[in-house]
């Protein structure tokens, strides 16, 4: 069994929020120069090279790529020979999400209550957290801060099984086309099929943690994911919506079983920096 003590937990997931707002992932930028190579629309490659500035000048100064800095998304795979001391994991994460958004001077999103006063928790928390049980003694912590404005533009559809794939790629490319410039594309596109109505948008929200340039291991999955990406970039939505070829970075499918009345699947939109940082303790 491994011990791990609730103030290294704290002390990882504070710099996990840092990095996370203030590092853009080396897949993503590469992705930004591969879309630079291919763009013909002059506005777009402007948009493109400030991007790839601003994630260096973000980097270099230890800034915020972005002023949304996000709700914090924590995904946590738990060995189940880890034993956390001195404390619950769920505390642990949250205090380091508010230490990490404080000292990291990260602008605080998160209010009280989703429908009346609206009161700002001025602290960032509570995270939405997802745990995992796995097999061994190590724990996995991933923080995924998620701005709002491409957060709005996710959806849920409870399909028909006869909708089949086209059905599931329609979809997908009717949430982009509907999302437009709202979301500052180039956007990343994580999509969950299958599980229920809750498993689906799970699993949209996971796949957007795939490297850009990953396809899935399933092959029906990575030609959706292909196809998704090619018709997506004839959209014409561009770069923070003003034309061009880039509309999309990425496409990311996750599925699961499902039950034999239904086909659910959720579109989780990203922006084009789609934060995340991941810790092994």
């Amino acid at each position: 069994m491994k011990i791990i003590n609730k103030d290294t937990i704290i002390e990882n997931v504070k710099n996990l929020c840092i990095k996370a707002n203030c590092v853009l992932n080396s897949d993503i930028k590469r992705a930004f120069e591969e879309g630079l190579k291919n763009e013909e629309s002059p506005t777009a490659k402007t948009i493109l090279s400030n991007l790839i500035e601003n994630a260096d000048i973000a980097e270099k100064r230890n800034m915020p790529i972005c002023q949304d800095t996000g709700m914090a998304v924590v995904f946590a795979d738990i060995g189940q020979e880890v034993y956390i001391e001195g404390g619950s994991l769920s505390d642990a994460i949250n205090e380091g999400i508010r230490r990490g958004y404080t000292e990291g001077f990260l602008r605080k999103s998160v209010v009280y209550d989703p429908v009346c006063d609206r009161k700002n928790t001025k602290d960032n928390t509570p995270a939405i957290i997802h745990y995992n049980i796995t097999e061994g003694d190590s724990l996995k912590i991933t923080v995924a801060p998620k701005g709002f404005g491409s957060e709005n533009m996710s959806r849920i559809y409870m399909l028909k099984p006869s909708d089949g794939r086209d059905g599931v790629i329609d979809c997908v490319l009717k949430t982009i086309e509907e999302a437009g410039p709202n979301p500052c594309p180039p956007m990343i596109v994580g999509v969950g099929i299958g599980g229920n109505f809750e498993y689906s948008a799970y699993l949209a929200k996971k796949a957007l943690l795939r490297p850009v340039g990953k396809n899935s291991e399933k092959p029906y999955l990575e030609k959706i994911e292909k196809e998704i990406l090619e018709r997506a970039n004839k959209t014409g939505i561009g770069p923070q919506g003003l034309g061009g070829r880039t509309t999309v970075l990425w496409a990311a499918c996750e599925d699961y079983p499902t039950h034999i009345a239904g086909m659910p699947i959720a579109i989780n939109i990203s922006c084009h920096v789609t934060r995340h940082s991941e810790c092994i303790l």
